[in-house]
């Protein structure tokens, strides 16, 4: 007695096709898994053997061998239960073979026979999709995989209602897609007094995809204002919620089957390490710079963060991938994303404030410095310096009514429109994805631009990334206001920003 049912197993975000061969056969009772399983497709056998009992089927006292092929590509995840079920069901002819192998089949079984969600049902379903084939899932889980367009979709709370589905007792329904919930943010950038130096280097920042690196004294507004940033991004394309969806999926983290619908900000502890960082573990899952793809990544007290960690973050944030290596290969996972950073100055944080420096300054601040390396420096587009509020002047309210982050965000939103028309050609959205060499090509400077620039690579010390870095941020400055054509303020502005990191004063 054989049967084969398919699944998926995940290498990265990629879901791989997985047959589960089911065979039959006379001789000692036994219940044997192969394929290249870790323990939690192992343990399979058992949760099985419960969940088919529960519901009165007792599996022959026969030898029982599961195949998970291709034999030689690791499987992981608790996913494998239900396709193992079913295919012992067909196997020993409680189900019809012809119509099971027309779907790819997802779902943890508990003890009693109930479908428990599992990760990776999002892109499980756009993989059944792509192979012409349906798709069987958990039915908390039948909204998400409903965003994948498969037309034959079948949620089920337990095994006995995919069984009665396929013997025409009952018929289980196709799932609708959710609604996605607008984003509701917490701050707003009207509520930030002062620090307009920061708001405009943010605006810049997301209209063009930009890093920045935030410097100034503890409560100057750092973090604040890095919180309120989310609020002036320019809304996600279709292409970035499936994108940002998936990895979401694969790591578990999806909710209520809705795609991501807002950029993703993760903002990890500056105690995190390197894989908690850029991925890895015993099953190289997905990191906080996938997770925070097409969206920001906040990394508060920069320099406290782990060297190595942060010297991981060199290729993510060139190539806007992250690459993985395990002995049995590589997953890559996709990492484009924008990065907002804070530090204070120095190690006390108040260089610079007399009576309220340290006594080894401004030794300390140099030493602060060096946690931080050039190369990594020198992938940062936009350096700005925080300067603390007066607290008088907040009791007195001694500032110009600030702008909101509806206002901001609608500048953006046509900085970015202008930005995707130049680049609709080459399938790009924002000045950050543009390589060195399309920048040369679609940027004509005048005369005094290409001066302005000769004294600024001598001045700044510009390496050849940093001038395109500088170049980009001149380009976004200019389409800010919607100028076909880079003039001298716009980059007179992109230099203010490349200044030094610290200084001593």
């Amino acid at each position: 007695m054989l049967s084969r049912i398919t699944t998926v197993s995940f290498w990265g975000v990629e879901a791989q096709k997985v047959d589960v061969e089911v065979y039959i056969t006379s001789g000692l009772p036994s219940f044997k898994i192969v394929g290249l399983a870790e323990k939690a497709v192992t343990e399979s056998s058992e949760r099985v053997r419960a969940a088919l009992s529960s519901m009165g089927f007792a599996l022959p006292a026969k030898r029982i061998t599961v195949n998970l092929a291709p034999a030689d590509m690791p499987k992981e995840g608790s996913h494998f239960d239900l396709p193992i079920a079913i295919g012992l069901l067909c196997a020993m002819d409680v189900l019809p073979k012809e119509l099971l192998k027309n779907y790819v089949i997802m779902g943890e079984l508990g003890l009693d026979g109930r479908i428990a969600p599992v990760s990776g049902v999002l892109p499980g379903a756009m993989a059944a999709n792509s192979f012409s084939l349906g798709f069987i899932c958990p039915f908390e889980q039948g909204a998400e995989a409903a965003w994948s367009a498969n037309p034959d979709i079948l949620p089920a709370s337990t095994l006995l209602d995919v069984i009665n589905h396929f013997k025409g007792i009952t018929l289980l329904n196709s799932p609708a897609v959710q609604e996605r919930k607008r984003e509701t943010f917490v701050g707003d950038f009207s509520e930030v007094k002062g620090q307009e130096k920061a708001k405009r280097a943010l605006e810049i920042a997301a209209a063009g995809g930009h890093n920045v690196l935030m410097i100034g004294a503890p409560g100057s507004g750092k973090s604040m204002l890095a919180a309120r940033f989310s609020s002036i991004l320019p809304p996600m394309t279709a292409q970035e919620m499936l994108q940002a969806s998936v990895i979401h999926s694969v790591a578990g983290l999806l909710k209520d089957g809705q795609l991501i619908s807002s950029r993703p900000f993760r903002a990890p502890h500056h105690s995190a390490s390197m894989p908690a960082l850029v991925g890895g573990g015993i099953k190289a899952k997905p990191g906080e710079i996938s997770l925070a793809h097409t969206g920001v990544l906040f990394l508060d007290e920069l320099p406290e963060f782990s060297r190595a960690a942060l010297e991981a973050l060199r290729q993510p944030l060139e190539t806007g991938e992250v690459s993985v290596a395990r002995v049995n290969g590589h997953v890559t996972y996709p990492a484009q994303f924008q990065l907002i950073a804070a530090m204070n100055p120095c190690k006390c944080g108040y260089l610079g404030m007399p009576g309220h420096e340290c006594h080894r300054a401004p030794k300390c601040a140099l030493e602060y410095q060096q946690k931080l390396s050039g190369p990594f420096l020198d992938r940062i587009d936009l350096f700005v310096n925080v300067a603390p509020v007066n607290p008088l002047d907040l009791r007195k309210n001694n500032f110009t009514a600030s702008e909101t982050s509806a206002t901001i965000a609608e500048r953006v939103l046509k900085a970015v429109e202008f930005a995707s028309e130049r680049y609709k050609e080459y399938g790009l959205i924002r000045n950050a994805q543009a390589s060195g060499a399309l920048l040369e090509k679609i940027t004509v400077l005048s005369e005094e631009c290409e001066k302005m620039i000769s004294q600024a690579a001598v001045q700044f010390n510009l390496s050849a990334r940093a001038y395109h870095r500088m170049l980009r941020v001149a380009r976004t400055i200019a389409d800010l206001d919607l100028s076909e054509d880079i003039k001298p303020k716009h980059l007179a502005e992109a230099l203010s920003f490349r200044r030094q990191i610290l200084e001593s004063s």
